[in-house]
């Protein structure tokens, strides 16, 4: 089964950008739809949110909260799925985790329901 890894957290402040990268240990992320979601550490009873996604087919698709800041790109050659966080706020900062997922509805989000597998997260901080 495939395990994903989430890497390139960290501290940045506000305006700065990050890259996040999604990695597959025990397979091939090749043909999976791969999603990112974000969780507020502050408030862990919370749902994760929709961040973004890319279909195996690398279709691209973002959250209304990102859109034109955040850009997810898929690099099978290396086994990744990267996300850039650009632009960033204090309001982005959270736990963000990488998620394998299979879409059962029409919604343009990723739902948390079609989720088949997460990674573990990786914690972003935006100082102001």
């Amino acid at each position: 089964q495939v395990q994903l890894v989430e890497s390139g957290g960290g501290l940045v402040q506000a305006g700065g950008s990050l890259g996040l990268y999604c990695t597959a240990s025990g397979g091939t992320l090749a043909h999976e739809n791969i999603a990112w979601f974000r969780q507020d550490p502050g408030a862990p009873g919370r749902d994760r949110t929709f961040v973004a996604a890319i279909t195996w087919r690398a279709r691209p698709k973002y959250a209304a909260a990102v859109w034109g800041r955040f850009t997810i790109s898929r690099h099978n050659d290396e086994n990744t799925v990267y996300l850039h966080l650009g632009d960033l706020q204090p309001e982005d900062t959270a736990v963000y985790y990488c998620a394998s997922y299979f879409k059962t509805s029409a919604n343009d989000d990723v739902l948390l329901d079609e989720v088949t597998d997460w990674g573990k997260g990786t914690l972003v901080t935006v100082s102001s």
